[in-house]
């Protein structure tokens, strides 16, 4: 039997340029992709690589310093283009222009039976620094045991599609992912769905259902109301696309790269799914989709709570699996400004006529306010599903209070946990920012 968890704290924005379709429309060949070390946090980056080498799909392009089995694989076939640096000759991204024919990709068997198997797979694939640690919400530490491991099938970030439809029909693949992932921990692997989904039963694995109300998918927010992380403990999250990652490289050696994108938002001609390879130019996923305006602009690698503002030259950032297109707003001209009492106002503040309508609307990407001192209202509570403090926690961050840090939950947490959060801040705090900052300085310290 299923468990179930209702939540009742946080928001579903009501957005413009939403999915209606969830079947691929396209599948996107980019010119170009790109692989970026800083999504990956607490992989500290060696080249395996130069500019002009030919790689092909699993190949190693670096890996981590500290861990050096740890590596991150090109996503496709091609050659490297170019590697960009910046300061202090730190690793931006590495650039490969893909091949149009792709060569065999790199082959890795595992024994699925076998931990130490497993994880070397895991490591040498990639799909290691795919998977998520709390505390600190970083790569996995391999000299860690996981208590407990959290997958999400789920994804209620605004106007995202839902993993669950992406790996509907790989089953197979699912339970060879559970059953490698088995090995790596003495605990239980955890799967969250939606309430009432037609998600297949998986052996070998608990399922849990969840009101679909983000933040409800973040794998963090999960983990949080079925088993809270303590001090001293470790989980490991990753979400159901990764998974059938996982069990797809067990089965066949070659981890399954394709990714499902969702492109969305108010300024798409037509919001659609296209299949591509991770990384890929954000040029070529939008193409020939975006409405004829002449206003500015911002092209989003991910949602608009948490993705990375990328522009029409940038690339798909991990682990987003979504690019979302909004006004800039930097050239809007209206009366009153942010202070403007229109009903096509977003808010979620009563004083807004928006409150109530009921419509989706098209925001740009305005912080409409300024920013000040934080507000002790429970604003941050009413959008934050977990059994934390969070505006005494973000005080604490502030202040560098270790104990303080532990006590009112910082292990528990993630920035993207915050990102429903920021945006209902009437402070215009960057919650995101002080978590991930709160989160490296405990790691550097403790």
């Amino acid at each position: 039997m299923r468990k179930a968890i209702n939540l009742t704290k946080g928001l579903n924005l009501n957005l413009r340029g939403g999915l209606t379709d969830v079947q691929p429309a396209a599948t996107v060949v980019p010119q170009r992709v790109a692989v970026t070390p800083a999504d990956f946090p607490g992989f500290t980056p060696k080249l395996e690589v130069a500019e002009g080498d030919a790689v092909v799909q699993g190949q190693p392009l670096m890996h981590d310093k500290t861990y050096t089995d740890i590596k991150l694989t090109a996503p496709t076939g091609g050659v490297v283009e170019s590697i960009v640096r910046g300061e202090r000759r730190r690793i931006e991204r590495v650039i490969i222009r893909t091949s149009a024919e792709q060569t065999a990709p790199t082959i890795i068997k595992a024994n699925s039976g076998n931990a130490s198997s497993v994880a070397s797979a895991l490591k040498a694939s990639g799909l290691w620094a795919m998977m998520r640690q709390r505390p600190y919400d970083i790569v996995p530490d391999p000299t860690q045991t996981p208590r407990d491991i959290f997958v999400t099938a789920m994804d209620t970030a605004p106007l995202a599609l839902n993993p669950a439809t992406v790996v509907a029909g790989k089953t197979a693949q699912i339970e060879a992912g559970v059953a490698a992932l088995a090995q790596l921990t003495s605990g239980r692997i955890y799967i969250g769905v939606a309430a009432n989904s037609d998600f297949p039963d998986i052996k070998g694995c608990e399922i849990v259902e969840f009101t679909p109300l983000h933040p409800a998918g973040n794998a963090g927010i999960q983990a949080a109301n079925i088993c809270p992380v303590n001090k001293g403990e470790t989980v490991w999250t990753l979400d159901i696309t990764t998974l059938a990652a996982i069990g797809s490289l067990m089965l066949s050696g070659v981890a399954d790269m394709t990714v499902a994108v969702a492109v969305t938002g108010a300024e798409v001609e037509r919001p659609q799914v296209v299949t591509t390879c991770p990384g890929a130019d954000i040029a070529d996923i939008v193409k020939g989709n975006i409405k004829a305006s002449d206003i500015h602009l911002r092209y989003i690698a991910g949602n608009v709570l948490t993705g990375i503002p990328e522009g029409l030259d940038g690339y798909l950032r991990y682990p987003y699996r979504q690019v979302t297109v909004i006004p800039e707003g930097d050239d809007a001209d209206e009366f009153m400004g942010w202070a403007s009492l229109s009903p096509s106002k977003m808010s979620v503040s009563r004083s807004f006529l928006g409150k109530f309508l009921g419509r989706k609307f098209n925001p740009d990407a305005r912080i409409n306010g300024g920013r000040r001192a934080m507000i002790m209202s429970e604003v941050y509570d009413r959008y934050l599903p977990m059994d934390i403090l969070p505006e005494q926690l973000i005080k604490a961050i502030g202040a560098h209070d270790i104990d303080k840090m532990e006590a009112l939950g910082i292990y528990e947490v993630a920035p993207e946990d915050f990102a429903l959060a920021e945006y209902a801040d009437p402070s215009k705090i960057e919650l995101q920012k002080i978590v991930r900052e709160g989160l490296d300085y405990l790691r550097r310290e403790v």
